[in-house]
């Protein structure tokens, strides 16, 4: 906490900051995101999108248990690295911004927004960032905003943006963060595609990213990044932002109680022509012969087959199977009734 307090103290309030008009707006990350904090489940999240290559590789910092940071404009990692360090030692998310403006040689040129593990956010907007730009914070009593030149703080979240239509795209990703319900990942999707609806970048779209961590959420426990999505270049990122979070969700969730249904005859009546002629090209399948019932040997070869597919975190050894996994076997081979 020593380091912290020292930290801290290079902080002045009411120093003005320094303001320069840039020269260099076409390095921009044109942009908007918002960060967010589940008060439900611990997560910490943020989701962004710009006319920009790879945003997914620039904006979004997160670590578990700590804080999210989405840095932008002239994009400068320090709000991420000593941001989260900052956080980890103790400061809220305002703190941990103001710290960093104070030592940042051009923070008119900056766009940042933070939240921190307790739920404190903030959003700070350069003063030579480039219209529209500004920052929302959720609040006490509703939503708190702001342009250019000031540190927004409130609880929750921070949504911003810059170079947009109008203020509307920020007003959008917070409304729509706030009024819909799910996760954190599909409270941040919902957001970022409201954004975009109500106007989005002046430049247009072609990059996004979704990144959410949670502690030992990763595939196999291995790290935080409970989902870690880019789309580096595409005519719609949003859209397919969306895909490969369903293909996420698909191939890293486990399975919901409500999905588990029986193997009945008839689903083995379904599954088996599969196991019968697959895996492709290969000359020994999963089964070697019909069993019309799941019998131990059918088991086995379901179980196999499964793994192949990628389907790891949803296999099952209880005479049950995923329903979303069995539609998705189905559909990917033309078989849906």
């Amino acid at each position: 906490m020593y380091v912290l307090a020292m930290l801290l103290a290079v902080q002045q309030p009411g120093t003005p900051m320094p303001t320069t008009k840039p020269d260099d707006g076409l390095r921009r990350a044109h942009t908007y995101s918002i960060v967010a904090w589940d008060s439900a489940t611990g997560d910490l999240g943020i989701a962004v999108q710009s006319k920009f290559p790879n945003v997914g590789g620039i904006v979004p910092w997160a670590k578990a248990g700590v804080g999210a940071v989405a840095t932008q404009s002239l994009a400068n990692t320090d709000y991420g690295e000593k941001g989260l360090e900052l956080m980890a030692l103790g400061a809220t998310a305002p703190e941990a911004m103001r710290v960093i403006l104070r030592g940042d040689p051009r923070p008119a040129q900056r766009q940042v927004g933070m939240v921190d593990a307790h739920g404190n956010a903030a959003s700070w907007t350069g003063d030579s960032t480039f219209d529209w730009a500004g920052g929302r914070t959720g609040g006490q009593t509703g939503q708190e905003s702001g342009g250019r030149g000031a540190v927004v703080v409130g609880r929750g979240y921070a949504a911003q943006g810059n170079i947009l239509v109008s203020d509307a795209t920020v007003r959008a990703l917070a409304e729509t963060f706030e009024a819909t319900a799910g996760s954190l990942a599909d409270r941040l999707v919902a957001a970022l595609k409201a954004g975009q609806a109500a106007g989005g970048d002046r430049r247009g779209m072609e990059s996004a990213a979704l990144l959410v961590v949670r502690a030992n959420a990763s595939y196999l426990g291995a790290n935080d990044r409970y989902i870690d999505i880019r789309v580096y270049d595409h005519a719609d990122p949003i859209a397919e932002l969306e895909r490969l979070y369903q293909l996420h969700q698909l191939y890293f969730f486990q399975s919901r109680p409500e999905d588990l249904i029986s193997l009945t005859p008839d689903i083995v009546g379904r599954l088996e022509p599969i196991l019968l002629r697959e895996p492709l090209h290969q000359p020994q399948k999963w089964l070697a012969a019909p069993q019309g019932r799941a019998t131990p040997v059918f088991l086995q070869a379901l179980e196999n087959f499964m793994y192949w597919e990628n389907y790891d975190v949803r296999v099952r050894s209880d005479g049950k199977i995923d329903r979303v996994v069995l539609e998705d076997v189905l559909q990917r081979r033309g078989l849906t009734r």
